[in-house]
């Protein structure tokens, strides 16, 4: 865990950025918390929390009013890509670079891509050297794409600490696919799967995610680390909706579709070389997050260790 350091984390109110800074502010940094903040409840989150709130639309790609002496930034801040082409471009990849830029006196940055920027390449685990695709959203698997040349570019050039993660799944108390998937179970509706079946996937829940994340700030390097971010444990998509269905008494229904995201199932020995592995079974995850987002459902008392 960093200690007494001044440290950046933009889109602070989502899933994965506020869990990793409201760690590090317990801990005892100075944290500051960048997001739209459009409403007073995002601004007191952060603050409630320990986290310097800070107004700041990394789209516009102006960053003159902030300080440029952080010690680490953690850029999660994104734009989905569910709108204009330029815009996800602008935002994720060259305001990266300018953010990137900006913070060039940090000793580690840490830039969020995503393992959607892979092509599929079948029932095998996908390695930091294969090639991209765009199994859903081009707009936004591009738009990563480019972000990672971008901010390779201005690293080495300028001798910037980095490390690019590659988020696979992640999921606990915040939220994830996951999470979304047991909303449909409870709602009776069906779990749109890729029909290359089983659809395997290595979830990371938040402690795990927590600790990984902040590992990354440290390990950055010139030329840039470049890992899959994601658990130890690979297991399906069926697997993991049983077992929760066992967990609230739903029994969860498939539907398989070309049109769904192909498995997304990630290597990750080099992970386990530079970040470490993760410690939190997912058997063990899986029930936590479901009682953490569903405190009324009195869970039966399926075995969370068992092989």
């Amino acid at each position: 865990m960093l200690d007494a350091e001044k440290v950046l984390i933009t889109g602070a109110t989502g899933k994965i950025a506020f869990p990793i800074a409201r760690a590090l502010a317990a801990a005892g940094n100075e944290v500051w918390g960048a997001a739209r903040l459009k409403d007073a409840a995002a601004r007191q989150r952060l603050a409630g929390v320990g986290i310097r709130p800070v107004a700041l639309d990394v789209s516009a790609g102006d960053f003159t009013g902030l300080p440029d002496d952080f010690t680490y930034v953690f850029h999660a801040a994104v734009d989905p890509g569910t709108g204009d082409w330029n815009r996800c471009v602008e935002t994720n990849a060259q305001a990266s670079g300018e953010l990137l830029y900006h913070c060039r006196a940090a000793k580690g940055f840490v830039f969020c891509s995503t393992g959607s920027i892979y092509a599929y390449q079948g029932r095998r685990p996908l390695t930091e050297s294969d090639p991209p695709g765009a199994p859903l959203r081009a707009n936004y698997s591009f738009s990563k794409v480019a972000a990672e040349a971008v901010c390779t570019w201005i690293a080495r050039h300028f001798q910037i600490p980095l490390t690019i993660i590659r988020i696979c799944s992640t999921y606990g108390p915040q939220g994830g696919a996951p999470a979304d998937r047991l909303d449909a179970m409870l709602a009776g509706k069906p779990i749109r799967l890729h029909p290359d079946k089983p659809n395997n996937y290595n979830p990371i829940y938040e402690d795990d995610y927590v600790e990984l994340g902040i590992r990354a700030m440290e390990v950055a390097a010139t030329p840039p680390v470049v890992v899959n971010w994601a658990g130890s444990e690979t297991v399906s998509v069926e697997e993991y909706c049983a077992f929760m269905g066992e967990l609230v008494g739903v029994e969860p229904i498939f539907e398989y579709t070309a049109q769904a995201h192909t498995p997304l199932w990630p290597d990750v020995t080099h992970m386990h070389d530079v970040l470490g592995r993760t410690k939190v079974s997912w058997r063990d995850g899986f029930r936590r997050m479901v009682a953490a987002r569903y405190p009324e459902i009195a869970l039966s008392q399926q075995d969370s260790t068992r092989a």
